[in-house]
């Protein structure tokens, strides 16, 4: 994954629009991955879904705490990405509060899948999801990567540790300290 360029797709967003009026004043937005990825330094971080206990207890919740601190590591943006639409994404990031991270919505996981981390969620009725994992992106290029061990498909388990916000950012203090 290191030196790689995130996967080339055009993700169907919803954005709030006051012109529309009523009580859901929102339109369909295309936002490339350039868009989200080009000329800026990221963390991503991919998750199996909104409103699931791990994802909303701890991970979303503390990438949102520790924004200012990846910030002053360099970092201009967090992004979270999982394989949800976008209503269900705008609903969690309601729901938790969101001021910093940025919601990306893979409804279909195409971007997911190009990443090499679609797998099969079946034995939880979530049919296919993401592998749950982080990464540092500079300019669309992978400049760390954070993956979860145990990837496969209908896992027992939900892996987390490697990809927690704590973790990418004890990375990337290192980081500093050693340059």
């Amino acid at each position: 994954m290191l030196g790689r360029k995130v996967p080339s797709v055009t993700f169907r967003t919803r954005v709030r629009d006051e012109s529309i009026g009523g009580p859901n004043p929102f339109r369909w937005q295309e936002v490339s991955s350039d868009d989200y990825f080009a000329g800026k330094r990221v963390v991503l971080f991919s998750l199996p879904g909104a409103f699931t206990p791990t994802c909303s207890t701890y991970q979303l919740p503390d990438f949102e705490k520790l924004h200012a601190e990846f910030q002053a590591e360099g970092i201009d943006e967090i992004y979270c990405i999982s394989v949800n639409d976008a209503f269900v994404m705008n609903a969690w990031g309601k729901s938790q509060d969101l001021e910093n991270v940025k919601l990306i919505p893979d409804g279909s996981g195409e971007f997911t899948r190009k990443m090499g981390m679609l797998v099969a969620k079946d034995n939880l009725g979530f049919g296919k999801r993401s592998w749950r994992y982080g990464a540092v992106v500079n300019n669309g290029v992978v400049e760390q990567w954070f993956e979860e061990e145990g990837y496969s498909d209908n896992c027992d388990s939900d892996p987390y540790g490697v990809s927690s916000p704590q973790n990418i950012l004890e990375s990337l203090k290192g980081i500093r300290k050693a340059a």
